[in-house]
């Protein structure tokens, strides 16, 4: 879909200039780029990739990707923010591969105001959560299809919360709807993603036996 830059709010245009001049090499806009992107995106890995530390390094790992490809930004195609988050989610989504057969330890406490699952709740399931199924799907069409299984608001909901990188305040804000009520359509959501995609998996390592 393509979208008109003049459309966007005031912060989008200003990144999408940013970008525009990163790829050209300036160095100054891509370190205002990093500035007033970077507490986004960090948001972003840690949802995926809970170790802060991981987390950070990847986020270097990230902004060399999005220097080499700034470029080849198209804002025809997509908002600046919405275009670096996929590169974020994605690069977070491959560490979890490289990972997946490293122990990892981790902290069984928590923020009070921290909304990601307690490790010591983590731990209590050895198997992968939807996350790591996410990036281990094979197939993309497997995703798709378990995405029909989700009602229409837990599906955008998803989709904005994990591949946009929304917080659940952003995506409650986004879609007009009660924070309780968008936070009980992603938890649904992903109980129902984890079981098809357990099942799409393990049929992906049948296959391969």
């Amino acid at each position: 879909m393509k979208t008109d830059e003049r459309d966007w709010p005031e912060r989008s245009r200003e990144l999408s200039s940013l970008l525009a001049r990163a790829g050209l090499g300036d160095r100054a806009a891509f370190a205002r780029l990093y500035e007033h992107s970077s507490g986004h995106l960090l948001a972003v890995v840690l949802r995926i990739q809970r170790d802060r530390a991981q987390a950070e390094d990847l986020l270097q790992e990230i902004y060399v990707s999005v220097w080499k490809a700034a470029a080849s930004f198209d804002a025809a195609r997509s908002q600046p923010l919405t275009w670096m988050t996929h590169i974020a989610r994605n690069r977070a989504i491959d560490s979890l591969r490289r990972a997946s057969t490293q122990p990892r330890l981790e902290s069984t406490t928590r923020d009070d105001d921290d909304e990601r699952p307690d490790a010591s709740e983590a731990l209590a399931d050895p198997n992968p959560g939807p996350l790591e199924l996410l990036g281990r799907a094979s197939d993309a069409r497997e995703l798709s299809h378990c995405m029909e299984h989700l009602s229409p608001p837990q599906r955008q909901s998803v989709a904005l919360a994990f591949f946009d990188g929304l917080s659940h305040a952003e995506v409650a804000d986004h879609l007009k709807q009660p924070l309780g009520t968008v936070k009980s359509w992603v938890r649904r959501a992903l109980q129902t993603l984890k079981g098809c995609l357990e099942r799409a998996v393990s049929r992906d390592n049948q296959g391969v036996q």
